[in-house]
This record gives C-alpha cells, sequence and structure tokens, in this order.
C-alpha cells in the first residue's frame, strides 16, 4: 500500500472472490486485493494522493461494489473511506468479526432499491382543478397582476406541489413495503419529498421495480418516481436494521 493510507470498498467473508474485471479508484486504478482477518475480509487498494469524488472514482467504486455482489452478500462503505494503515483495517475487522458475520448473513441473497419521490412540475392543470385556494389565487393574478400576487401563486403552486408528491410518495412506500423485506427511510435530499430504500431478495429485485415503475404510472398526476436498483445495500449494514422487515 501507499504512505497516503488504505482505501477500502467493502467487508466480505474471508472466501469471497474477487472479480476480475473492476479496478479501483485513483489514475491509473488501482490493484484490488483482499485483506483476510479472521473469517472476514476487506477489499482494499492504496488510497491515491489527494483523493476527490470525481466522476471516474465513483464509478470505479460502485462497479467493484457491484461486481463483489454479483458472488455473495457485501458490506459496502461509502465513496472515500480511507484507513491509514493495514493494522487499522485487520483490528476493525477482528474487533466486530460476529457483528459484520450477523450483516453479512442478513443481506445474503438480497439487494436494495431506492426509490425517491418528486413533485411533478407538470401537473398545474390538475392543481388547479383540484385546490381552490390556488384558483383562487390564479384569478388575483389575473384581474391584478402584480409581483406580489405572482409572489403568493407561486409559493402556494410549489407548497401544493410538493404536499400532493409527498402524499403520493408515501402511499407508493406503503404499497411496496410488504414487497420488501426491510425499509429505510433516506437522508433529506433537496427537492426530493420521499427518499426510501428497500431491501428485497434478489430474485424479486425485477419484479418491484416493475410493480415500482407501475405504480409511479398510477400516481403520474402527482409524482415524479425515481428508482435506482439493484444497488449494493448501504442502507442495511447494521443486524438491528432489519429487525423491523416486512416480509419473513
Amino acid at each position: 500500500m501507499t504512505e497516503d493510507g488504505i482505501y477500502v470498498y467493502a467487508i466480505v467473508r474471508a472466501d469471497h472472490p474477487l472479480p476480475s474485471g473492476p479496478g479501483g479508484v485513483g489514475d491509473p486504478p488501482g490493484a484490488v486485493e483482499r485483506l483476510d482477518e479472521g473469517r472476514l475480509a476487506a477489499v482494499v487498494s492504496p488510497a491515491p494522493p489527494k483523493l476527490r469524488a470525481r466522476r471516474r472514482d465513483l464509478l470505479a467504486h460502485q462497479e467493484l461494489l457491484l461486481a463483489l455482489a454479483g458472488a455473495g452478500p457485501v458490506l459496502p462503505m461509502r465513496f472515500g473511506m480511507v484507513a491509514a494503515d493495514e493494522s487499522v483495517v485487520r483490528r476493525q475487522l477482528s474487533d466486530s468479526e460476529e457483528r459484520h458475520l450477523a450483516a453479512l448473513a442478513d443481506l445474503a441473497g438480497r439487494v436494495e432499491i431506492n426509490v425517491k419521490a418528486l413533485p411533478a412540475d407538470d401537473s398545474l392543470a390538475a392543481l388547479v382543478q383540484g385546490d381552490a385556494t390556488i384558483r383562487g389565487l390564479r384569478e388575483t393574478v389575473r384581474r391584478r397582476p402584480g409581483y406580489e400576487a405572482n409572489l403568493r401563486l407561486g409559493e402556494a403552486v410549489a407548497t401544493a406541489l410538493s404536499r400532493r408528491a409527498a402524499e403520493a410518495g408515501r402511499e407508493i412506500v406503503r404499497a411496496l413495503t410488504p414487497r420488501a423485506r426491510a425499509v429505510a427511510a433516506g437522508p433529506e435530499v433537496s427537492g426530493c419529498q420521499v427518499n426510501t430504500s428497500f431491501l428485497v431478495d434478489r430474485g424479486d429485485s425485477a419484479d418491484f421495480t416493475a410493480e415500482a415503475e407501475r405504480l409511479a404510472r398510477q400516481h403520474r398526476d402527482r409524482v415524479v418516481l425515481r428508482v435506482a436498483g439493484p444497488l449494493p445495500c448501504y442502507s442495511f449494514l447494521e443486524p438491528r436494521a432489519l429487525a423491523g422487515r416486512a416480509g419473513g
């Protein structure tokens, strides 16, 4: 490894095979290795100097995780995880071995699918038809146009579009939840009313995505749904995160 440290992609079982294709982050791509410690291993490469979240490196990180996940359960690290040296990585693996093994067992054969709900900006006609307040403000603008009236109308429309998207997004999440092993709310994202991840059996992921897209069409007058996956299981790394799973 290098004096810049060790870049860590994931934690896997010690017998997890490394993919032959993808290289690591950096230019040229770093050589990916498996650092074994007991029954676990960390997938690592030399940390490049002055690491930045450049598109090339973000893609290299993601592609390696997806390739690893194709061979078994993975505890993925977020982009930019760098350890000072090999001893730090080994100590972490050793100290948390049982916890990591339990998480890997829970994630075996499963993937993450993320759903984000955003306002449907092209649904103004439906909004005006269904909201008396918006209709009144629009009539005010038509009769007495001006900055203040336009501002109030614009704010009311934005608020109503966001509210409708949030309501539709929550309905979609409720409809999808019985199809998932576990559900996790994601962090707030600007412009996004719902950000939820689902833990899904790998074999069910295509049907799950198809159902999410069907629900998106059903609610398209209120919401734009962005469905991403299958993804590495970033949102379900701890065994306790699976305690409230929806499925059996």
